[in-house]
């Protein structure tokens, strides 16, 4: 006989579980007609850590963010942020979180200050607050003696920083930031994780999507998601010590471009790419293969400088994790 609910122990496990963390998700589904756009995913966020969400355009992480920001409904399982379900207390979620997207959500014709002015009244912060928390989110973000200029003049650099300042201006237990440093220079980037960095020892949950495999490494726990589902859980460090399939040969020559190909034809290889300068080939016993790699390469007039066997990048976990589509590493 088919199962038709739950029993009160499972419940009060569930209740915990959510309680527990800042993010709870179990079994979600989000169909748009026969596109199945996040397919059984499970997950959660601990409380007051910083949670990198990772994968490709349109692998779902947007989708994944908008049903945590009550904007779009599961087609099946649940969602908890705060303790408070995404479907059924959806006002009790808005009230606590931040959200900043990757076009910023600036209106272009106001001024700084009249952006702050904005987003803190829409939040409900007002009058004496309302300044204080104007005067901490300006020099949070290095935009003192900059209030009264348009915010069309911005850089995107500044505008990246007021973005985050109106996405906490209310003070929110948890912070939801959907590929925040697209289209920003490195520099930017950078002086922006320092901000997050900053938010979350003041005890901010952030939860971030990015496919920026760099970023990566400033989160305490990662989730890779590809085609709707995840493939990859955990910290940064326990991701690359367990979940790389097979061994990385980064190789150092004088025409990587020539290179990759020539490995790729040797059909030795589960992964050949380009790293910058140097190319990365992945096998499970990868340097047994650098007698017959050298010589193939040398043979077609592609020089050799050196080939070190070396620790795995979250990106090379990740391309070996996307390679098996579906599969879920727990």
């Amino acid at each position: 006989m088919a199962r038709t609910g739950r029993t009160e122990s499972e419940v009060a496990r569930d209740h915990t579980q959510a309680n527990d963390h800042a993010v709870y998700v179990e079994n979600l589904t989000k169909n748009f007609g026969d596109f199945t756009a996040v397919d059984n995913v499970s997950f959660a966020v601990e409380r007051g850590t910083i949670f990198g969400f990772l994968g490709p355009n349109g692998a779902g992480k947007t989708t994944t963010i908008r049903v945590l920001l009550g904007l779009l409904k599961p087609t099946s399982g649940r969602a908890t942020v705060l303790g408070f379900d995404v479907v059924k207390q959806t006002n009790e979620v808005k009230r606590r979180i931040g959200y900043m997207s990757q076009r910023f959500s600036l209106y272009d014709d106001l001024t700084v200050d009249e952006n702050l002015n904005f987003y803190g009244r829409t939040y409900g912060v007002k009058n004496r607050r309302l300044r204080a928390r104007k005067e901490f989110v300006l020099q949070m973000a290095g935009l003192e003696g900059r209030e009264r200029e348009l915010t069309r003049n911005l850089s995107g650099g500044w505008k990246q920083r007021l973005a985050l300042g109106a996405s906490i201006i209310h003070e929110p237990e948890m912070l939801f930031l959907d590929e925040p440093t697209a289209g920003v220079d490195p520099i930017s980037r950078r002086s922006f994780w320092d901000l997050l960095y900053n938010l979350s020892e003041q005890g901010t949950t952030i939860m971030v999507t990015t496919h920026y495999m760099e970023e990566a490494e400033h989160c305490q726990s990662l989730a890779f998601i590809q085609r709707g589902r995840i493939v990859v859980r955990g910290s940064p460090a326990v991701i690359k010590e367990t979940k790389m399939r097979g061994q990385v040969l980064e190789i150092d020559c004088d025409d990587p471009a020539a290179a990759i190909p020539i490995l790729r034809g040797m059909e030795a290889f589960e992964e050949v790419a380009l790293y910058g300068a140097l190319v990365h080939a992945v096998a499970p016993d990868v340097s047994a293969l650098e007698p017959k790699i050298a010589a193939r390469l040398e043979s077609a007039g592609v020089h050799v400088r050196t080939m070190d066997v070396i620790a795995p990048s979250l990106e090379d976990v990740f391309i070996s994790s996307v390679r098996v589509p579906g599969e879920e590493a727990g």
